[in-house]
């Protein structure tokens, strides 16, 4: 799967994508994009983008993207606090629709 970091993610998730194809807004000369512009982008050329925005689905008609998002859900977006999730995110990666969000916490629930 080709993978778009939002640029609010640290790089280092990067690593525990393995087996995907994954890229930061920051690499894609992306970074400072509004969110609807940049998924009018990522929807081009990534499968899935990858967000600690929890509004981005209140603020965007997902469904006129053909992309898929996962956002997660976390105290903040450091490292830390956001590689325990990535098992969950790998998990998920294939399930994901284009045009829906699926949200990943940190308590264990997914939806």
């Amino acid at each position: 799967m080709r993978v778009l970091l939002d640029e609010c993610l640290p790089r280092r998730l990067k690593r525990e994508l393995p087996d995907h194809d994954v890229k930061t807004a920051l690499e894609m000369g992306w970074a400072g994009k509004r969110n609807g512009d940049l998924l009018e982008l990522a929807e081009r050329e990534f499968d899935v983008f990858l967000t600690v925005d929890s509004n981005l689905e209140h603020q965007q008609n997902l469904a006129r993207f053909a992309i898929a998002v996962i956002v997660l859900i976390a105290p903040s977006n450091r490292f830390t606090d956001l590689q325990p999730l990535m098992q969950r995110v790998l998990a998920s990666i294939a399930l994901v629709k284009k045009g829906q969000a699926l949200l990943i916490s940190g308590d264990g629930k997914t939806g």
